[in-house]
């Protein structure tokens, strides 16, 4: 229903703080990450019939045990994701800071 709140928030921090984060941490990967599968989970509500195009947007909004289904999937499935993306974000940052520092040891030599 709603699932896609966690990563977008997410991104919307991610975006705020790029230019405090180095470089070598490539935030925009993380980025492009989230926002590809926030893309992908809105498109996938759309076609569901849980977005429409009216007020209140999320068919879950229309009423108050709804919008708690809503809220428990954002908690549970929301963030999960969001972590799963994140797990794959470090350890592409990983392996790419490890072959930096091996490309720069055998330049070096």
């Amino acid at each position: 229903m709603a699932c896609f709140v966690a990563p977008a928030a997410v991104v919307i921090i991610t975006t705020a703080a790029r230019k405090k984060i180095p470089a070598k941490y490539h935030l925009e990967w993380l980025n492009t990450m989230l926002l590809g599968g926030v893309i992908m989970l809105i498109v996938d509500h759309i076609m569901s019939g849980e977005i429409i195009f009216q007020a209140p947007f999320l068919t879950a909004m229309q009423s108050s045990a709804q919008f708690a289904v809503a809220l428990r999937e954002i908690a549970t499935t929301g963030v999960a994701m969001t972590m799963a993306i994140f797990a794959f974000w470090m350890i592409m940052v990983l392996v790419a800071n490890i072959n930096s520092k091996k490309a720069e040891a055998t330049t070096n030599i």
